[in-house]
């Protein structure tokens, strides 16, 4: 048989609240039957029990005294004002100022458990109120109609017993908000870590996305123009041909290596090693201009003398290599081949200014018509962006970027033709943010 425990107990006396109250009531209808046989002037001042004779009219306000008890957990006030009321009545028409004593203050014990409920049950001001109103009328009306002297000790026990019922009732309630504080609290604090946690996987998800889009956008267009021309050159020229097929399979190679690198982060660390290699700066930038030549476009690269400068953070470097990636992989697909770009890079004390210029100037005619070349108008994302203002997700993705660290984009057609990307990263990306126009 398994042993019951406190808190087994506890358990099942919760779950019957009436069944307790009724066993509180008939407790203390003993209590006020023990008391007023009771004798508490004994010799030698020790209380002698069972001493004194119990009348008819004690033994009838205890029963009605208790059974208004029972309903205390159901209407705490009016028990409350009930139970006062018949332990005022007894007090006055009882015996106890003739027979120096009072056999029936001991039903002021209902009132005592009847004042905690309601302190315990109610807010601070009411049960302040209450208190003091209820300790103050049994204590006087004992004082005046009880026990002599005044300051006897029947007396003096309902001051004392009421005061401790109303405080002790003040008190569990105030652990009782103090822990339901504590546990709402804390069930906040999981909520808000699980808000937390999802909105720092949307902005993973964003950052995978941005970089996947980097990656293949700018590879694949560049393998979209080299096999639009070598299929249309492949009778007449096939040596340019394989050139251009060459130029898929390395531009296809680089496609393959970066979105292994960017996918081979989500790998859990018990799946495979990480890769090593660092992320593209504007070290290999030379790699990736070399790349739009081959492709047919003309490139020019401006950049300010590094001197003695720090070298760049790792984020800088890295939105600075994927905005001229995306800035001239747009060149590629909405001006054709035959375009000229010019890439500006300056830095100075405090920021890196990237600009990106191309004249609009490029042809799409040697790409044969059933081909999909990155620059064809039937597709709604790729018309040039001085014509459609914000279409696709390049532009959103570098100004993403930008914002990311706290530094500005501005994108724009320019009056004469062409299109202009510039963008500036701060090098401190602690600095407040910018605003950033679209």
């Amino acid at each position: 048989m398994p042993a019951v425990t406190l808190r087994d107990i506890r358990e099942r006396l919760r779950a019957h609240p009436h069944a307790v109250d009724a066993l509180i009531a008939l407790g203390t209808f003993g209590c006020i039957l023990l008391g007023a046989a009771t004798e508490p002037h004994g010799p030698n001042g020790q209380p002698r029990f069972a001493e004194r004779e119990i009348s008819g009219q004690t033994v009838l306000l205890a029963v009605l005294i208790c059974g208004v008890l029972a309903l205390r957990r159901r209407a705490p006030m009016p028990v409350l004002l009930l139970t006062g009321l018949i332990s005022v009545v007894a007090l006055v028409t009882g015996e106890g100022p003739n027979a120096g004593s009072a056999p029936e203050a001991p039903l002021v014990m209902a009132a005592v458990i009847a004042l905690y409920t309601v302190t315990n049950t109610t807010d601070r001001r009411t049960s302040w109120r209450v208190g003091a109103v209820t300790v103050g009328v049994l204590t006087a009306t004992s004082m005046l109609f009880g026990a002599r002297p005044w300051y006897a000790q029947e007396n003096l026990g309902i001051l004392a017993w009421t005061a401790l019922a109303a405080a002790v009732g003040e008190a569990v309630r105030n652990r009782r908000a103090f822990v339901n504080a504590i546990r709402e609290r804390a069930e906040r604090a999981e909520r808000t870590r699980e808000e937390e946690a999802r909105r720092r996987v949307a902005e993973e998800r964003m950052r995978i996305a941005r970089e996947l889009h980097d990656v293949v956008a700018h590879h694949i267009a560049l393998v979209n123009v080299q096999a639009g021309v070598a299929s249309h050159v492949m009778d007449q020229r096939p040596d340019q041909a394989k050139q251009a097929l060459a130029h898929v399979r390395d531009a296809s190679r680089h496609a393959l290596a970066e979105l292994q690198t960017t996918v081979g982060l989500l790998r859990q660390s018990g799946e495979s090693t990480a890769p090593t290699e660092p992320a593209p700066g504007l070290e290999v930038l030379d790699e990736l201009v070399d790349g739009f030549r081959h492709a047919g476009m003309s490139v020019v690269v401006d950049t300010s003398p590094p001197g003695a400068a720090a070298p760049l953070s790792s984020a800088v470097d890295l939105t600075a290599y994927r905005v001229v990636q995306e800035a001239l992989t747009n060149v590629q697909k909405h001006a054709g081949s035959g375009a000229h770009a010019e890439v500006r890079i300056r830095r100075d004390a405090e920021a890196l200014e990237i600009v990106v210029i191309d004249d609009g100037a490029g042809t799409t005619h040697t790409i044969p018509e059933d081909a999909t070349p990155a620059g064809d108008p039937a597709d709604p994302d790729a018309a040039h962006p001085a014509e459609s203002a914000g279409g696709g997700h390049g532009l959103v993705g570098m100004r993403e970027r930008a914002a990311a660290l706290h530094g500005a984009c501005e994108t724009g057609p320019l009056p004469g033709g062409g299109f202009r990307v510039h963008v500036r990263l701060p090098l401190q990306t602690t600095a407040p943010r910018k605003e950033t126009p679209a």
